[in-house]
C-alpha cells in the first residue's frame, strides 16, 4: 500500500462538477492499493498518517500531528501510485489491486484513520474521474509505502 500525503490549508474533490469532499487545514491522502496488501499494511499505514507530525508549533517546527491541529484528511484512491516504471515509457499497473480487492481495503483504511483522528474523513469514489484540487502548505509533501517499512 502507498500513499502520498501532502499538507493542505484547502482540498476539494469533484466527481461530474458535483463537489464530493472539501477540507481547509489538513492532509490529502492519494492512496494506492497493491494486491499483496492487507489489514496490517492498513493498520501501518493509518498509525504513520494519523500520528505524522508535519504541522508546525508555535517555534515554527514541524512538530504536531494532523490531530493535534485539528486538521481534516481526504482520502482518495490512486491506482497510478502503484506503477512499475522499470522499463520503457508506459508505466505497467500489473502491481494494483483489481476493485474486488481495492475497494474493501481502500473503505478500511477510510474507516480505520476517521476512527484514529476522532472525526470523519473525506472521500473521493473509487475508480470516478475525479478532479482534485488542492493548495499545498509549504509545500509539505510526504510518500510512504507499507512495504518498505
Amino acid at each position: 500500500m502507498r500513499v502520498v500525503i501532502q499538507r493542505v490549508s484547502s482540498a476539494s474533490v469533484k466527481i461530474n462538477g458535483a463537489v464530493k469532499s472539501v477540507i481547509g487545514r489538513g492532509l490529502l491522502v492519494l492512496l494506492g492499493v497493491g494486491h499483496e496488501d492487507d489489514g496490517e499494511d492498513i493498520d501501518w499505514l493509518v498509525k504513520k498518517t494519523a500520528a505524522l507530525r508535519i504541522f508546525d508549533d508555535e517555534a515554527g517546527v514541524m512538530n504536531r500531528s494532523v490531530t493535534d491541529v485539528g486538521g481534516d484528511i481526504i482520502v482518495v484512491s490512486q491506482f497510478t501510485l502503484m506503477a512499475v516504471t522499470k522499463k520503457g515509457n508506459r508505466p505497467s499497473y500489473i502491481e494494483a489491486a483489481g476493485h474486488e480487492k481495492a475497494i474493501p481495503l481502500y473503505e478500511e483504511f477510510c474507516r480505520r484513520l476517521s476512527d484514529a483522528i476522532g472525526r470523519p474523513v473525506g472521500t473521493g469514489e473509487f475508480g470516478a474521474d475525479m478532479k482534485v484540487a488542492l493548495v499545498n502548505d509549504g509545500p509539505v509533501t510526504i510518500c510512504m509505502d507499507s512495504k518498505a517499512r
